[in-house]
């Protein structure tokens, strides 16, 4: 999102509800494509002045008396759809009213049922309502009995449902509708709430959003629809079931300043675990070397190695406080003096562990430095095959699973060996607060290179298989911020592993026999080529695997599907 989301941020915000609102997202079929209508608010002095917006506004205590005007469904029926107990009703006429005020489209049917067409005379006559409803001097049940009319609830098609930020000083709970354009009216703004009006394609509108001010819930909107090639189409789509889920964006900071922050991005998750009230104090970026509070006994430090491999960098966690203010280190990381300056830096007392969850090069080198300064035990285990391991890596301690390290009253990590990914990784529960540190057993944002012979896709499968079982909470991995629902994220990893899986079967029993090479372009035909050297190791992690099942066989570097009597 760009600095048009931006807008003072009010600490007392969160004690107030949201205002309830409605907007309609009205769509045409033109010649080129699918137009949606945008208005231009007038300068009002907030930060939503002059933004390019969809009709709509919020629900008026008066609303809910105009639902005998309605036909087609009624509260209960609109009020299952929206996820309420009731009110659902007064969303769909709330748009309505706000939409005529705002554009002159009006959503209604006449006596014989028939959809009104606003021509000649109508025009005038309907249009001089407009401004006296927004101003409140008349009202929408007036306007029905006055002319005959039904508000069409049923043309609205319940698309999205946003929240604003915490922190934000207005805030609204807004559902969002799809509505096809009536096909005998024409839109005109209404020159004072709105002071321009343009139907455009959603991608145009998108294109042009250095010259349209386009907020955060407009621009999402705009993208989610501008792959529909017809208005039809796109409301074809939306009225089939499906399940709408709430999007409330929190308000972070970074290097573009304080903006809003979608579910679907990275860090969205562990901003409202640490501004839970939106302050605006938790970074939607992760920046090397600074400290991040995660909780009163986790603190992340993040090191300056980010690549394509270890994407914003190797997350080192510190871990402890309490009573006894002593800590011990997850994953110290590469051997770079920055890193272990900052880690001692963060640590907010003597650090009496180092703690590794495997030794591949960017996750212990470290090690021997942070022990030179802190003379910690050193706790982990050794890898079965020491290619591209670290050497250097001497645990004091070595840990087995079930292992339990008292780092202060309440303060309890597990050891839990998670082999797959390396045959001696190790994730860590910190029991009290079910936060599990994943090393690369689980990253964010990319799926973990199994490197054969140490690498083991069985065992990292099973291993992702037990951690299902597990009373968890949050995973800290080591790339990557904090996620939330762990099991879906280790189950959306294994079902992609098997995905995977059967593809590759499928392309040994297509193409064998056939070497791992010429396996690779048709397995991972979906990967970045620059990828594929990489993804060349998990596809023999894979295929190993497969020839342990008894799907698969490999003679002289030729892999073919096993013959079955």
């Amino acid at each position: 999102m760009k600095a048009s989301d931006t807008a003072p941020l009010d600490p007392t915000a969160a004690e107030r509800p949201p205002r309830p609102a409605a907007t309609l997202v009205v769509v045409r079929d033109a010649p080129g494509g699918m137009q949606v209508l945008l208005l231009c608010r007038a300068e009002r002095g907030d930060h939503n002045s002059g933004a390019w917006v969809f009709p709509g506004g919020t629900i008026d205590k008066s609303d809910a008396q105009w639902r005998a005007y309605c036909t087609g469904s009624d509260d209960t029926a609109v009020s299952a759809r929206l996820s309420l107990p009731d009110g659902g009703l007064d969303y769909c006429i709330a748009g309505i009213r706000e939409c005529f005020e705002e554009s002159g489209l009006l959503f209604a049917t006449d006596a014989s049922g028939a959809q009104i067409a606003l021509q000649g005379e109508a025009v005038t006559r309907l249009g001089e309502w407009r401004g006296p409803l927004h101003r409140g001097e008349r009202n929408l049940g007036a306007l029905c009995e006055a002319e005959g009319l039904k508000l069409d609830v049923d043309q609205l098609v319940y698309f999205s449902h946003w929240l604003t930020p915490q922190g934000r000083a207005k805030r609204f709970d807004t559902r969002f509708f799809l509505v096809l354009a009536p096909a005998a009216q024409t839109a005109e703004h209404d020159g004072a709430e709105m002071v321009a009006m343009e139907w455009l394609r959603p991608s145009e509108a998108l294109a042009r959003s250095d010259s349209l001010k386009l907020m955060g819930p407009t621009r999402a909107t705009l993208s989610a629809i501008a792959h529909f090639d017809s208005a039809q189409a796109l409301m074809a789509w939306a009225r089939q079931p499906r399940e709408v889920s709430l999007i409330n964006p929190r308000i972070g900071m970074g290097h573009q300043g304080l903006r809003p922050v979608l579910p679907t991005e990275h860090a969205w998750a562990e901003m409202g675990r640490i501004d839970p009230l939106g302050h605006g104090t938790a970074s939607y970026e992760i920046v090397p070397g600074r400290a991040v509070k995660l909780s009163a006994h986790v603190i992340r430090v993040t090191a300056p190695n980010a690549s394509v491999m270890t994407g914003p960098g190797t997350n080192t966690y510190l871990v402890g406080g309490g009573a006894l203010n002593e800590w011990a280190v997850i994953d110290p990381g590469p051997a770079l003096p920055e890193h272990v300056e900052a880690i001692l830096a963060a640590s907010p007392g003597p650090v009496r562990w180092i703690l590794a969850t495997h030794t591949h090069m960017d996750h212990s080198p470290a090690t021997v430095s942070l022990k030179h300064h802190t003379h910690a035990q050193v706790g982990g285990r050794q890898p079965d095959h020491p290619h591209k391991q670290d050497a250097s890596f001497a645990p004091d301690r070595v840990l087995h699973e079930g292992e339990r390290i008292e780092l202060g009253p309440n303060i309890t990590l597990r050891v839990i060996h998670t082999p797959g990914h390396a045959s001696n990784h190790l994730c860590y529960l910190l029991e009290e607060e079910k936060t599990l540190f994943t090393g690369d057993h689980v990253m964010q944002a990319s799926t973990v290179v199994i490197n054969p012979p140490d690498g083991d896709m069985a065992a990292y499968i099973n291993s992702l298989r037990a951690l299902l079982h597990e009373d968890i909470d949050w995973l800290a991995p080591g790339h990557g911020f904090l996620m939330a629902q762990p099991r879906k994220a280790m189950q959306a990893v294994i079902d992609h592993r098997l995905k995977r899986e059967a593809k590759v079967l499928s392309m040994v029993r297509e193409h064998g026999p056939a070497t791992l090479e010429q396996l690779l372009l048709f397995a991972y035909d979906d990967v970045d080529p620059r990828m594929l050297p990489v993804a060349a190791r998990s596809l023999l992690a894979h295929l190993n695997k497969l020839q342990v099942d008894g799907g698969v066989s490999e003679s002289t570097g030729h892999w073919r599907v096993t013959s079955k009597p």
